[in-house]
């Protein structure tokens, strides 16, 4: 056990189990909100898992990551843990949400929610923050896997894009491209995270470097398709629904899902404030099990259709039902031919995936993030000499062992290491978690600073 599970135990032995939860095992099939008065919630639960507060205010920003802290608002879970007030609240970008953490819900912000990868870690070192604060978060469950796509304008229909951009000869016409002084321009959601990494991997793969031969530029989510329409973008990565927009509205297409890049990757993760989680503990460990919930009920196929019909609501995703049915199912219209596949391992999953656990927040995945910020430049490469203290300090698996096992999940879906192991990608690179330098020095593009 690291000092730093002993010096944060206190969060949740203020709520440890004297008994199991009384509602365990009912975790697919919750009463409705209106089936549960407030009164009512809190007598069903064990008194020592009662919360300290029943308020709370979590971010999301509208991509189909967010699928689970939204499905615990409307399906009644965050409710049925005795939080009876919490606010999920739209953010405009997640510069915003960044920005609405660094406040809190005190000020107006934020006290946790959705975050692209690794922003909990730069946040807590004061990375990405006004001044350089230090905002110590804690990442309680991963979101999902998959549901990632990189679209591409029509206006590049038949120049190769595709899953491999050297054998095709796009990696060539991105270059002309630049040579010729109109360089491809392709967007990402935030810097330094999630969605930056995932182009830059499938870019480099295919021999394009990213910081070289194109433009690179932040646009939030929600812009992509406006900013494709007017043709002042090439190329975006981002989450469903809007690669998936792209094709249905025929402004551009798909060259690539990140599920063929990388299968069952890592995606969004639930996090929250060290500093709410202190003062709560009992209601941090409420909202945990809610999320952990509504990710079960996400992944109950009989589910999918009132879930698409709820995300799709204007409060949330303000987009039609179809924009987001068929890639739950794993189909997309691909490539410049749009020709359809249907394969339901690459869909979105929230709670089991081919490789065991989706939720768990595993170690092995934090090393990966900040693996890739030391390739980019984004962290010096004297940085992989702290990542461990750095994971150590924002990672929660402990809580959400603990915040299973009340639940009653079964012992054989609870991970017992905190590796998932060697990740493999398409181009045949691997990720041996315990020999980071060693991928670092596999592969061919690269911008490592001293």
């Amino acid at each position: 056990m690291t000092d730093l599970y002993s010096r944060r135990n206190f969060l949740w032995t203020a709520g440890a189990a004297a008994g199991a939860v009384m509602l365990k095992g009912c975790a697919i099939n919750p009463p409705s909100p209106a089936d549960l008065s407030p009164k009512a919630q809190a007598l069903s639960l064990n008194p020592s898992q009662i919360p300290e507060t029943t308020t709370v205010k979590l971010g999301y920003i509208a991509i189909v990551e967010s699928a689970p802290l939204i499905i615990a608002q409307e399906k009644g879970f965050f409710a049925r843990h005795g939080m009876t007030n919490v606010q999920v609240s739209k953010q405009a970008s997640w510069g915003a949400a960044r920005d609405n953490i660094e406040i809190g819900s005190d000020g107006g912000g934020i006290d946790g929610g959705q975050w692209q990868m690794p922003m909990p870690h730069l946040i807590s070192e004061g990375l990405i923050t006004k001044g350089n604060r230090k905002i110590p978060m804690v990442t309680l469950a991963q979101l999902c896997t998959h549901g990632n796509g990189i679209a591409i304008s029509n206006k590049h229909i038949g120049k190769g894009f595709g899953l491999d951009l050297a054998k095709s000869g796009a990696a060539d016409y991105i270059r002309d491209l630049k040579k010729a002084g109109t360089p491809f321009k392709a967007a990402y959601t935030f810097p330094r995270v999630n969605q930056d990494f995932w182009i830059r991997y499938w870019l480099s793969a295919g021999g394009v470097n990213p910081d070289q031969d194109l433009d690179l530029l932040a646009v939030p989510a929600s812009q992509t398709v406006a900013n494709m329409r007017t043709g002042t973008m090439d190329g975006f990565s981002t989450g469903d629904p809007w690669p998936y927009r792209i094709v249905r509205d025929k402004i551009g297409f798909l060259a690539v899902l990140n599920a063929q890049v990388w299968k069952d990757h890592p995606e969004e993760y639930f996090a929250m404030r060290e500093d709410w989680m202190r003062k709560n503990p009992r209601a941090t460990k409420a909202v945990l099990k809610a999320i952990m919930e509504a990710q079960q009920w996400c992944d109950d196929p009989k589910n999918r259709d009132e879930m698409v019909r709820i995300l799709a609501q204007r409060k949330y995703f303000n987009v039609p039902t179809t924009f987001l049915r068929a890639p739950y199912d794993g189909k997309y219209a691909m490539g410049d031919q749009f020709q359809e596949i249907s394969d339901s391992s690459i869909a979105t999953k929230y709670w089991k995936d081919s490789t065991g656990s989706v939720s768990y927040p595993y170690k092995s995945h934090d090393l990966w993030f900040l693996t890739e910020s030391v390739r980019w430049g984004f962290l010096p490469q004297a940085f992989l000499g702290e990542a461990d203290r750095v994971i150590n300090n924002v990672n929660g698996e402990q809580f959400w062992k603990e915040a299973a096992q009340e639940l009653g999940v079964a012992s054989a879906d609870i991970p017992k290491n905190s590796s998932r192991g060697v990740e493999k990608f398409f181009d045949g690179a691997e990720f041996d978690p315990t020999k980071p330098k060693a991928y670092l020095d596999s592969l061919r593009i690269k911008n490592i600073k001293a």
